[in-house]
């Protein structure tokens, strides 16, 4: 635990390049030889972070979560959880968010992610079906709201806003306008612009 520890507070400050094995160890008060005893490789050993962390996040999410209901309320309870991940476990957040598209991912850590995704990808298809959500793919309606989340605790992390209740609940509120379907909006593709219009 103490060399997956030491490992996630390195990679997260630092990056994958920007860490070094020597850096990793140190931070863990071992030897480098010892630290080489129980991980192969620095591909090895942020693999190891990652789907620890990832696990970490999901059990987090997933577990007792009750994904029938109102789109509102399942999308209320779904990003509270998320917004409690970051603020309680900040380091592990910024570590998966820094490295969750790394080349140096392996087979298994890239099947993780993808499992990670599929329950809020069927919520917001199911969503989306019913009219409830803006005609979008799923990744495209997560990828709005997992920004947004990402923007905020980037910015709490550089001293630039607190992730107070109320941001949180204001931040979730704005998410949900984003990706909510308006009785008024229409069904046709908007006019194209070019750069030069907007």
């Amino acid at each position: 635990g103490r060399i997956l520890d030491a490992g996630l507070t390195c990679f997260a400050e630092r990056g994958y390049f920007g860490t070094r094995v020597p850096d990793i160890a140190r931070e863990a008060g071992v030897g480098a030889g010892t630290l080489y005893r129980y991980f192969d490789s620095k591909e090895f050993l942020v693999n190891e972070v990652y789907r620890r962390e990832k696990r970490r996040l999901m059990t987090w999410l997933l577990e007792g979560f009750d994904f029938e209901g109102e789109p509102r309320r399942v999308f209320h309870r779904f990003w509270q959880r998320l917004a409690g991940y970051a603020r309680t476990h900040p380091q592990s957040f910024a570590f998966l968010e820094l490295h969750h598209h790394g080349e140096y991912l392996d087979a298994e850590s890239r099947a993780l992610e993808e499992q990670a995704l599929l329950p809020s990808a069927a919520v917001l298809e199911g969503a989306r079906r019913d009219g409830r959500v803006r005609d979008l793919a799923a990744p495209t309606l997560m990828a709005l709201v997992w920004g947004a989340l990402v923007g905020l605790v980037k910015g709490a992390r550089l001293g630039y806003l607190e992730l107070t209740d109320e941001v949180v609940a204001d931040a979730e509120a704005a998410c949900w306008a984003l990706v909510q379907r308006r009785d008024d909006e229409e069904d046709e593709e908007p006019e194209s612009m070019s750069l030069e219009e907007l």
